[in-house]
């Protein structure tokens, strides 16, 4: 699997295209024009928004998406309750994203989904919100960790919503997973589990 990787927004955010051959759309952070091209490259249907969590620069660009790709949007219940409310919000560079989807679909921790023949686990991995999840495609040993996982670092933890102590929890259980899971973070470049192990301090502890 090799997915369209698009840095998009204020803090380059990463925004995921993964064609199975239906697309993915993995945190439509921003930028929304730059994810349309794109998708209309790859001339194929949308069958799902998986966020990773609630943050207005993961979620911004969905609203205008969605009004042109409708399809399923996936978020975890304890996100879902303030992504979309005036709370989310960093001024001056996002506005709360107030448009909810109709057809969002709220996440629980260990649910599996399935596009085609291709199945997603939904690890939660509270600690940088409340409702963080990583997405895990185990067939193809790659993993979608938004902002809890970065390539030799983490996700902050003090925010509203955040949890050292959850986040360590949530690091343990991705250190677990197959040392050559590949690693798309939320933002930077993408990594794998086992040079994470080995370099990144918080994943080391």
């Amino acid at each position: 699997m090799k997915p369209i990787s698009l840095t998009v927004g204020a803090f380059a955010s990463e925004c995921y295209l993964v064609a199975l051959p239906d697309v993915l759309v993995i945190d439509p952070g921003d930028d929304a024009a730059v994810i349309e091209t794109e998708l209309n490259a790859i001339d194929a249907a949308v069958s799902a928004y998986l966020l990773t969590h609630g943050h207005a620069d993961h979620i911004s660009a969905l609203a205008k998406l969605v009004e042109k790709h409708p399809a399923p949007v996936y978020l975890h219940e304890a996100d879902a309750v303030w992504a979309f409310t005036e709370a989310n919000q960093m001024p001056p560079f996002y506005a709360p994203p107030l448009s909810a989807p109709e057809n969002m679909m709220k996440l629980r921790d260990g649910q599996t989904l399935r596009f085609g023949a291709h199945t997603v686990e939904v690890i939660g991995t509270p600690g940088h919100t409340p409702g963080s999840v990583c997405y895990h495609f185990r067939g193809e040993k790659c993993l979608f960790s938004g902002d809890t996982l970065f390539s030799g670092s983490i996700g902050r933890t003090d925010f509203p919503g955040g949890d050292a102590r959850q986040m360590q929890s949530s690091l343990l259980r991705l250190a677990a997973l197959a040392p050559e899971t590949v690693v798309y973070p939320g933002h930077g470049p993408a990594t794998t589990v086992a040079q994470e192990r080995r370099i990144n301090p918080f994943m080391r502890s």
